[in-house]
């Protein structure tokens, strides 16, 4: 079994405690079974407002993706038709990440 941090009760704790002014502008995405690496970033955003670029940069080196996270960029990218470039610019990827991705997790149609 993968261990990972339970962001749900992480994020649900900060709020309670520090923001309870952004509780109802999170409650959307908290009352889902299971966050994204997608809904973290949301919920970072919401909370801690925009970053800077240096900071975005850095904070960018650092993610990591499970496979369901793979697999929803690329069925976000087959949903629109989008080609790489473009998915890399939307998700803020490399597009050598979204090529490499694509031969290792081939979507159904």
């Amino acid at each position: 079994m993968e261990k990972a941090p339970n962001y749900k009760r992480i994020y649900e704790d900060m709020l309670n405690l520090h923001y309870p002014h952004k509780l109802t502008e999170c409650r959307p995405v908290l009352d889902k079974a299971r966050l994204s690496i997608f809904d973290i970033h949301l919920l970072n955003t919401i909370i801690f407002g925009k970053k800077n670029k240096e900071n975005q940069v850095f904070n960018q080196k650092l993610r990591s993706y499970n496979e369901e996270d793979i697999r929803e960029v690329l069925r976000y990218q087959r949903q629109y038709n989008l080609n790489n470039t473009q998915t890399a610019l939307h998700f803020k990827l490399s597009r050598n990440s979204i090529a490499s991705w694509r031969k290792k997790y081939p979507i159904l149609k």
